[in-house]
């Protein structure tokens, strides 16, 4: 029965990007929004995360900027007032939450209802021992396991299950604190660990190398329920889930396997009532049938997002639906293929792949077990394993070019990598079978079922048959076909077949003119979609060379456009970008354009069917591209609003007379190209750091003699992945350049003056041939030298100085000019008493777009897209630039799930997403988005170890208004030592390595967590510094403790939490803001 009394609902977000949990629930949660606004209802929404679509007009009705912990969310339901609320749309954050006011009575005392599955329920699933009890009564096999919650216990319960044992803790997100011991010290270590992050954990027998299938089921309040689809692990049980290639629909499971699982599935679910959708992981092993329920997910999860974009089952739309009290046979139209009560049949694979970057941290093991690390996904469709491997393995950006085919990736110990999986496998067993090892040794090494490593196998033979000719004119026209039929792209078999040297672009379009020549052609097909508004309209497409013809009629249209979208979630570009493509492509529709969007990454709002009239699921690559506009013959490509990845396609579309929408790419090239760019800014008089490209070690000397240390180095070749390095006298330069690949006249580096001390400054903006339409400027908390992805950003800006401002405007006014500039760009400066100097400009949306747009309440991007389209838009007068409010942009690091990787902050990314969050001033907002990204405010102590004189400077004041607020101040013996000489009292503590057995040694007092707060600035200098301060940061994290790298961070939010408590935060909504 459709509930006719709920009018309000309040809908928790997930808050900012981590490891564990990203763009998926940007999706759910706007499919929930979505349902909420079909049905009339008004829909409150609480995210700090301000890039998202969720948090975007139109989408909810009123939208909170807050975090997402359970002050604050009563605050808004005492505010508010809802009638129902939707906690499986946030995540593991929305999950936690709802099940605290739920278990404080909060939800109770305002009288608001949790709709679909119950709290009970949810508890039921997330706390262990409740679950086995309640899977015991209708006899279906879990794990043995053993919840424990002191060591004691732990090690008598490991000791009685045996060794190897698997670890978790409960109430956790993507497998935090989880893994595999082998022995006791091993198990001791990590049981700590995990201690530290929930109070209760889990020690279960270990089953390791079975296979992981995973089953989404969905259920109404009349008992109808089914499986969607079932899912299938390339990679045996021990790597978790989120750090698994993942097939669907399962490849290896024959029919009468399937059917028990797809029974137990829905007996589990109905006996544990839930209504809506969840997700089911078995562990199963093929050749005795036996099988154990892992866990069941009782929210929307990073594989329902998987599955609704793999199906077309929109997975989050439908369970917001049964939440308000729908059934299945009301949703979508009964007994038509867009109904939502019978599963989906595919006749089509997909193949999720993960994408890590464990090169981006310093020191962390590039192991991947139970606990995730990977920070986004790609999903490929296909009609071959081979083909959706290969088409998967390029998809993720990391420059491979499909299974095979990829040089410079070579393993010293083959056996050992196979055995012990990195992020890199998939590409080891590509060079085992390469040397001839056989499927059973593979399998041995790996437990990876036979199936797919035959299916591997394949592949690398087709590839020696390609060797064999030695001219593309050979090829006979079947082998071309099969070749594509496998996977393999026009650059693979220019590669096999040719094997030239350089960027093989020419080789690459040979390839391409013989196959249209031979008519070897992609097929286009169509996904059916259900429970979409116009099933007959909504063109959900891939492409396939496993069949052929096309699902869709084509015809010229001048009014069509194509936005090339985002890829992979990645460190530097997430889910901001899908904003900035969504919003590109709503545009276009709303201005009357056909609008076609091509993208692959399942999380993302921007794949989903409705957003735009054709979406393509398919690759980003040139080829790809260019398959798809001979088909559409757009009026015009949009390469602006998805990052990096279209950039870099845009000289070469450019070449093929592709209509590039916007600035030239001529213009971007000049932009793109270092010594291009600095030749014009010298051209026009616009001052630079000084910089060099140099080609011998002896030049780089002569030329840091001129500017002196500190400087920074970007070798433009790189070995190990370190990509850029600020290095502060001749040892460290020395060992870097080393590290980095020598330099060479075939391999400059570039050296550049670092300032120090020195503001950076972002300027966002939107301009029309030349000319500034709209524009934005921020500041940096921090002092240059933390890359701008991972530094605090205040806009408006706050603390500059209007000359500077001017200056910036000036300076950008020419670039903008000389680059003809028409649509988004964004320069980044360094200020220092008035001189403002260049670092770079990118001649596309920034990270920071969503972010300035939402805070100045001017879309930026809807005014790009309208001047690329030649639309005519509103200008802003100048009172737009005067707000009275601000907005502060905070980054979220996920060091907790990266074990071992030094939380320290340099000129490379580290965050994994942000937050913004508005205020009245900047204390407000500051705190806001610090308390938003999971740093409490301290409540009796704080440990400061300040490195180089400058910081102990800059931490006096502030530590000056702690102990005036009456906290206690612990501090390492120099800082404690400057400190009580200016009058502030700190108790001095130890370093790691001075009396490690003193109870004031600092290890011992994080273990014992003394300390809320650790500000713990780096010096960078004595081998003995860098380990100390790497030990204290390490255990920091390890131990859940906020930690603080930056003095100028740690200063501005000392003075926040000084002047102000959590209490003064006002609870203001978006749209109070005016």
């Amino acid at each position: 029965m459709v509930d006719k009394e709920i009018k309000k609902v309040l809908v928790l977000g997930s808050g900012a990007l981590k490891i564990g949990q990203a763009g998926e629930f940007d999706y759910s949660g706007s499919q929930a929004l979505k349902a909420l606004k079909e049905e009339g209802i008004h829909s409150v929404l609480v995210n700090p995360n301000i890039a998202t679509i969720q948090t975007s007009e139109g989408v909810a009705d009123t939208v909170y900027f807050l975090p997402v912990t359970t002050y604050f969310v009563t605050e808004i339901i005492k505010k508010e007032r809802p009638d129902g609320i939707f906690l499986a749309f946030g995540g593991q954050t929305a999950l936690n939450c709802g099940a605290e006011l739920y278990s404080n009575g909060t939800l109770e005392k305002y009288k608001v209802k949790v709709l679909g599955t119950s709290v009970t329920t949810i508890m039921e699933t997330e706390d262990r021992d409740l679950f086995v009890k309640k899977l015991n009564q209708i006899e279906v096999k879990t794990p043995i396991s053993r919840a424990v919650e002191n060591i004691e216990d732990a090690l008598k319960a490991a000791q009685e299950i045996g060794f190897p044992v698997m670890v978790r803790s409960a109430y956790a997100l993507g497998g935090l604190g989880s893994g595999i011991c082998k022995d006791e010290k091993e198990f001791v270590e990590l049981a700590e660990s995990s201690f530290a992050f929930s109070k209760q954990i889990l020690v279960e027998e270990s089953l390791k190398g079975w296979k992981e299938i995973e089953f989404e089921v969905i259920r109404d309040a009349n008992d109808h329920c089914f499986t969607v689809t079932g899912m299938e692990n390339f990679d045996p049980l021990g790597i978790h889930t989120g750090e698994s290639i993942v097939l669907a629909p399962t490849c290896t499971l024959n029919k009468e396997q399937l059917d028990l699982l797809n029974d137990i599935s829905v007996k589990c679910i109905r006996h544990l009532n839930i209504i809506g959708e969840c997700n089911i992981q078995y562990a199963f092993n093929a050749e005795t049938n036996d099988y154990r329920v892992i866990e069941v997910n009782a929210r929307l999860s990073r594989s329902s997002a998987l599955a609704s974009k793999a199906t077309g089952y929109p997975l989050a739309f439908v369970a917001a639906k049964i939440g308000l009290g729908f059934t299945l046979d009301q949703i979508g139209e009964m007994d038509t293929p867009n109904s939502a009560y019978v599963a989906p049949k595919l006749d089509y694979l997909i193949c999720k792949i993960p994408r890590w970057d464990l090169v981006k941290f310093a020191g962390v093991s590039r192991e991947i077990g139970s606990s995730m690390k990977s920070v986004g996904e790609i999903m490929s469709i296909g009609h071959s394993f081979e083909e959706v491997i290969q088409k998967g393995l390029r998809m993720i950006g990391q420059g491979m070019h499909g299974f095979v085919g990829n040089n410079g990736v070579h393993f010293d110990d083959l056996d050992r990598e196979l055995a012990n999986p990195t992020d890199l496998r998939i590409f080891a067993i590509s060079e085992a079978l390469n040397k001839g090892y056989s499927v059973e040794r593979l399998n041995k090494l790996t437990q990876i079922d036979p199936w797919f490593l035959e299916k591997l196998k394949n592949i690398v033979d087709f590839s020696k048959r390609l060797e064999e000719y030695e001219a593309l004119e050979d090829l006979p026209v079947e082998v071309l076909r099969e070749a594509k039929r496998l996977g393999f792209s026009d650059f693979q078999i220019a590669r096999f077949v040719l094997n030239p040297k350089g960027n093989m672009e020419k080789e690459n379009l040979k390839v391409r003119a013989l196959r249209k020549e031979l008519g070897v052609l992609p097929a286009v097909k169509r996904i059916n979609t259900i429970a979409s508004e116009h099933p007959d309209l909504t063109n959900y497409l891939y492409m396939t060379y496993g069949c052929t013809g096309y699902d869709v009629n084509y015809y010229k249209n001048e009014r069509s456009v194509v936005v090339l979208g985002s890829g992979a979630y990645r460190i530097g570009s997430s889910v901001e970008f899908d904003w900035c493509s969504v919003n590109a492509v709503q545009t276009a529709r709303k201005l009357g354009y056909k609008s076609i969007m091509i993208n692959y990454n399942p999380e993302t709002v921007s794949t989903d069917y409705d957003v735009c009239d054709r979406l393509y699921f398919d690759e980003l690559s040139f080829e790809r591209v260019l398959d798809i506009i001979d088909l559409e013959h757009p009026g015009g490509v949009i390469l602006s609003v998805g990052g990096q990845i279209p950039n870099n396609l845009a000289m070469k579309l450019h070449r093929q007379s592709v209509p590039i929408l916007g600035t030239s790419p001529i213009s971007i090239d000049r932009a793109e190209n270092r010594n291009k760019f600095s030749a014009m800014l010298d051209q026009l008089g616009i001052d630079q750091p000084a910089w060099q490209e140099l080609t011998s070690l002896d030049d780089v000397k002569t030329f840091v003699d001129q500017v002196g240390y500190p400087v920074l180095v970007r070798p433009s070749y790189v070995l190990s992945g370190a990509a850029m390095n600020v290095c502060h006298d001749e040892d460290e330069l020395v060992n870097f350049l080393r590290m980095a690949a020598n330099v060479s006249k075939e391999y400059p580096v570039v050296v550049s003056q670092f300032l120090l001390n020195t503001k950076e400054i972002e300027f966002d903006a939107v301009a029309q041939n030349g000319d500034i339409v709209e524009y934005a400027i921020s500041e940096h908390v921090e002092f240059a030298g933390v890359h701008s992805g991972d530094a605090t950003l205040v806009f408006p800006a706050q603390k500059i100085y209007f000359e500077t401002a001017r200056r910036i405007k000036k300076v950008c006014k020419k670039i903008a000019k000389e680059l003809n500039i028409s649509g988004p760009f964004n320069i980044q400066f360094l200020a220092r008493n008035n001189e403002v100097k260049v670092i770079e400009c990118n001649l596309r949306a920034s990270r920071s777009f969503p972010f300035v747009s939402k805070v100045l309440k001017r879309n930026f991007i809807e005014t790009a897209t309208r001047i690329m389209l030649g639309a005519p838009y509103t200008k802003p007068d100048h009172s737009a630039f005067d707000i009275d409010w601000i907005g502060v942009k905070a980054p979220q690091f996920s060091f907790s799930r990266l074990h071992k990787a030094d939380p320290v902050l340099g000129v490379d990314m580290a965050s994994t997403g942000e937050v913004g969050c508005l205020g009245d001033d900047f204390s407000e907002a500051l705190l806001n988005a610090m308390i938003a990204t999971g740093i409490e405010i301290p409540k009796k102590s704080v440990m400061f170890s300040s490195g180089a004189m400058k910081s102990k400077v800059d931490l006096l004041e502030p530590s000056r208004l702690l102990q005036d607020k009456g906290y206690k101040i612990y501090a390492s013996a120099g800082t404690s030592a400057f400190l009580n000489a200016n009058g502030v009292n700190s108790e001095p503590v130890y370093w790691p390595d001075e009396n490690p057995d003193a109870e004031n040694n600092v290890m011992n007092l994080i273990a014992e967590h003394q300390f809320d707060l650790i500000v713990n600035i780096p010096k960078n200098l004595s081998k003995r510094e860098i380990t100390n301060g790497y030990r204290i940061r390490r255990a920091a994290i390890d131990h859940n403790i906020p930690l603080i790298t930056n003095a100028r961070l740690a200063s501005a939010f000392i003075q926040a939490f000084c002047e102000m408590d959590i209490e003064d935060i006002q609870i203001k909504s978006w749209q109070e803001y005016k």
